[in-house]
C-alpha cells in the first residue's frame, strides 16, 4: 500500500472514529438531560447495576467542567476534529479563512486526542475512586480519544509524540504572528473566559451542581456536630403560621440529620410557616411494616423525643439526637441533663404506654395514609404535596413559597 493509500485510509478511520464519538456524546448529552432536567423518571440503557450506572454519574458534580457538561465538551472536541480534517478545503471559503493557520492539521488532531485521553484517565480515576460508579459510554469515548491520537500521529519520525506537540506549538505561534489572527484569538479567549465564568457561577447547564454544593454546606455542619439554626422548645417556626410543614423523619437516618439543619435554616426565613414533626422510625422493634432490620435504635430515640416534648424541650433535644447519634440510654440521659430536663420524668415518659402508642400511631399514619417507605418526607398543608427525599435549601424555599409561605 503506497503513502497516498495509507493517508486515505487514515483519514477515513479518523473521520469514522470522530463521527462515532460525536454520536456517543450526543447520547451522553441526552442521558445528562434526563438525569438533571426531566421531571419524568427515566433510566437509560447503560444504567445496568449499582456500579455501571451512567444516570448516577450524570447527576454528580464531576459530570461538568466550568459549568459545562462533559458531554458538551466531547461534542465540541469531535466537531473541532472534523473541522480540522477539512481545513484545507474549508479555508477557501471566506467564513472559514481562519483555518489556513492549521498548516499541519493531523498534528493538532493527534495532540487533541492524546490530551483528551490523558484527561480521560483522570476522569476514569475520579469515576472509580471518588464516585465509585462507571459510565460505560464515557469509557467508550476514552478509547476513541486514544485511537484518534494514535491514528493521527506521524510515525515517520523517531519521536512521534514529541513532534506532534512541537509542530502544533510552532504552528500556533506562527499564527499569532499574524495581527488579525492575534486579535481574533484574544477576542475569542476573552469571550470564552467570560462565558465559562458565567456558566461556572450560574450553573445554568448544571442545576444539580448548585443543589449538591448547597447540600454539602449542611453536610459539613452535620459532620462538625453543629446546627447554628437550632431552636429551644417545642416550636419551630411561627406557632400561628397558616402554612404547616409536616416532617416525617428517623433519628438514625443520615439524610434526615442533614435535612433537619436545612429545615431549621429555611423555616426561620419565613414568617408564616410552622413545622409539625412526625416520627417514622425505620426500626423493627416498633415498625411492624419492615421486613428486615434497618435503623436500629430509632424507636427508643423517638420515644425519648416524645418524652422531651412533655417537658417543652422537643427541638433542642431532638436536634442533639440528629447531631450526636446517642448509642445508649446513658448518652440520652446526658443530653437531657445538659438541657436541664428532669431525668426521672423523662425516663418514665419514655417507657409509658402513651409514648409507645404515639410512635405506633405515627408509623401507621406514615404507612397507611401516606404510603411512605423511607425518610425523610415532607408535605406542606396538603398531603397531595408530599415530597420524598431531601430538598436543597433553594428547593425547600421554593416549595414553601408555592404552598403560601411568605419570606421575611
Amino acid at each position: 500500500m503506497d503513502n497516498n493509500e495509507i493517508a486515505k485510509w487514515r483519514k477515513i478511520t479518523i473521520a469514522a472514529i470522530a463521527f462515532v464519538g460525536f454520536i456517543t456524546t450526543i447520547k451522553l448529552a441526552i442521558i445528562y438531560y434526563y438525569a438533571n432536567f426531566s421531571a419524568t423518571p427515566h433510566t437509560s440503557f447503560c444504567s445496568v447495576n449499582e456500579f455501571i450506572d451512567c444516570d448516577s454519574v450524570a447527576k454528580t458534580v464531576e459530570s461538568q467542567f466550568f459549568g459545562i457538561p462533559l458531554a458538551y465538551w466531547g461534542m465540541f472536541l469531535y466537531l473541532f476534529i472534523g473541522l480540522l480534517m477539512g481545513s484545507k478545503k474549508l479555508s477557501k471559503f471566506k467564513l472559514f479563512n481562519f483555518l489556513e493557520v492549521f498548516k499541519n492539521p493531523y498534528s493538532y488532531i493527534s495532540a487533541l486526542g492524546i490530551i483528551s485521553f490523558a484527561i480521560s484517565m483522570i476522569l476514569l480515576c475520579v469515576s472509580l475512586f471518588t464516585i465509585k460508579k462507571l459510565c460505560i459510554l464515557c469509557a467508550f469515548t476514552y478509547v476513541l480519544n486514544l485511537a484518534i491520537g494514535l491514528f493521527a500521529m506521524d510515525y515517520s519520525t523517531k519521536f512521534g509524540i514529541v513532534n506532534v506537540f512541537k509542530t502544533s506549538v510552532i504552528d500556533f505561534i506562527d499564527a499569532l504572528k499574524i495581527k488579525k489572527y492575534l486579535i481574533a484569538f484574544i477576542s475569542v479567549a476573552v469571550c470564552a473566559v467570560g462565558f465559562l465564568t458565567y456558566t461556572s457561577v450560574s450553573n445554568v447547564f448544571c442545576p444539580h451542581v448548585k443543589k449538591i454544593r448547597s447540600l454539602q454546606k449542611f453536610v459539613k455542619l452535620k459532620e462538625k456536630g453543629i446546627n447554628p439554626y437550632a431552636v429551644v422548645g417545642n416550636v419551630l417556626g411561627n406557632p400561628s403560621g397558616d402554612v404547616k410543614l409536616h416532617v416525617y423523619s428517623d433519628f438514625r437516618c443520615p439524610i434526615c440529620s442533614v435535612y433537619n439543619i436545612i429545615i431549621h435554616k429555611v423555616v426561620q426565613d419565613f414568617d408564616n410557616v410552622l413545622v409539625v414533626h412526625h416520627d417514622y422510625p425505620l426500626d423493627q422493634t416498633c415498625n411492624k411494616y419492615l421486613s428486615k432490620p434497618f435503623h436500629y435504635g430509632s424507636c427508643i430515640l423517638a420515644r425519648y423525643a416524645y418524652a422531651a416534648e412533655k417537658q417543652g424541650h422537643y427541638w433542642d433535644v431532638s436536634n442533639e439526637f440528629y447531631l450526636t447519634q446517642p448509642q445508649s440510654d446513658y448518652d440520652v440521659w446526658l443530653i437531657a441533663h445538659n438541657k436541664g430536663l428532669n431525668l426521672d420524668k423523662l425516663k418514665a415518659d419514655a417507657i409509658s404506654k402513651e409514648a409507645y402508642d404515639y410512635v405506633e400511631n405515627s408509623i401507621d399514619d406514615a404507612v397507611l395514609n401516606l404510603k411512605l417507605q423511607g425518610t425523610p418526607a415532607v408535605y406542606a398543608n396538603d398531603k397531595a404535596t408530599l415530597h420524598m427525599g431531601i430538598m436543597s435549601e433553594m428547593d425547600l424555599k421554593e416549595y414553601l413559597k408555592k404552598a403560601g409561605g411568605n419570606l421575611k
